[in-house]
């Protein structure tokens, strides 16, 4: 028996192999996407993506230490499926990944309806979105408007679909129970930046006096021997 596909259909599995969800996990685990798994340590994640640890980006170092780790995929081949990602962004507390944002080229992903990657997403992941359609605006830290095209989420881990300025589509997942920590700390490490600003700044104008001073006594032992009033 012949199978026949709808245009819906077809859209959907398009958008399932352009955006690499098919193989992002088994049916209803929502705690890896592609090969990299939640609660994966730096050096692990680092590895998998060809990235060395050492360029993640320290975004707080007390009273947890929160990294960024970004990756932007790329091919191999010129058979290679096209890659819709544009960049990965890995974020980590106290060396343990807690999110992974992802970016998708929106020239890639063009003509593409915020139905079909719902519908994709869903179709790989075996679970219905929560939100299929959208349900409201999020505020980004740059204060630009995203809205919320679908949600998937279990106990432990929560996957959103947002499409940003551009527009384009973004998908973040998330480890819940590690939401109100990060939030934490990096709200006590901007409290404590704030009350030790002072004493860094007292700090480095010493450092910099004792550095110019330096400087001109190096001069003076040069200069001196060759001065004639």
């Amino acid at each position: 028996m012949r199978m026949i596909l709808t245009a819906a259909s077809r859209s959907i599995l398009t958008a399932m192999f352009l955006l690499g969800v098919v193989s992002a996990a088994t049916p209803g685990d929502l705690s890896k996407y592609r090969n990299f798994q939640l609660g994966s340590d730096l050096a692990t994640v680092a590895a998998q993506a060809g990235e060395k640890a050492g360029q993640a980006n320290l975004v707080a170092s007390r009273p947890a230490r929160i990294q960024k780790l970004e990756w932007s995929p790329q091919l191999v081949g010129s058979s290679a499926q096209p890659e819709p990602v544009r960049n990965v962004l890995f974020s980590f507390y106290n060396d343990q990944l807690y999110q992974i944002t992802v970016d998708y080229d929106r020239y890639k992903t063009e003509g593409l309806t915020a139905d079909d990657i719902v519908g994709s997403i869903s179709a790989a992941n075996g679970m219905i979105a929560t939100h299929p359609v959208i349900d409201k605006a999020l505020q980004s830290p740059y204060a630009v408007p995203e809205e919320l095209l679908g949600r998937w989420e279990d106990a432990q881990y929560r996957v959103d679909l947002v499409r940003t300025y551009g527009p384009a589509f973004r998908l973040i997942a998330t480890v819940k129970d590690l939401e109100s920590p990060v939030n934490a700390a990096l709200l006590e490490a901007k409290r404590l930046d704030t009350q030790e600003a002072p004493q860094r700044e007292a700090a480095r104008a010493t450092e910099e006096a004792q550095t110019e001073q330096a400087r001109l006594e190096k001069l003076r032992l040069v200069n001196k021997p060759k001065f004639r009033p």
